[in-house]
């Protein structure tokens, strides 16, 4: 489906693509990522089970504080619909886009994949120490 652009804002049946900025049609069927997010004292950690999608068809994207995961799984073979006895696992785009909780350092983010499972590891930035200031007697 060809990208839109539309200079005036979306319109009731648009949503704004977030790394091209472009307004495609709310039509567009895409699946929603289920994540892992946890921390320990220097880092955010964020996982997400993505078996079947390559990792060469998949964008990361940080604007500020909103970080975007987003991609395709191919379905594996040509299956006709009519030869499906069960289906569940979703083939197609995906994307997840979360509001980080603690600031981090952009320049230093790392992605890794290993067995289906995406690992993203965002350094949190140094945080302002908070300084007691002594008042005197005079």
């Amino acid at each position: 489906m060809p990208h839109r652009r539309n200079p005036t804002g979306p319109t009731q049946d648009q949503t704004k693509s977030p790394e091209t900025n472009d307004w495609l049609p709310l039509g567009s069927h895409e699946g929603q990522l289920s994540l892992d997010i946890y921390q320990t004292d220097k880092d955010l950690i964020i996982k997400s089970t993505i078996a079947g999608a390559n990792p060469n068809d998949i964008q990361i994207y940080l604007k500020n504080d909103l970080l975007t995961i987003r991609g395709k799984r191919n379905l594996p073979a040509d299956v006709a619909d009519a030869d499906f006895l069960f289906r569940e696992c979703y083939w197609g785009p995906f994307s997840r886009s979360i509001i980080l909780p603690v600031e981090v350092q952009a320049d230093k983010i790392k992605a890794s994949m290993d067995n289906g499972v995406l690992t993203v590891v965002l350094p949190k930035a140094p945080q302002a120490k908070q300084i007691i200031i002594k008042i005197k007697n005079q």
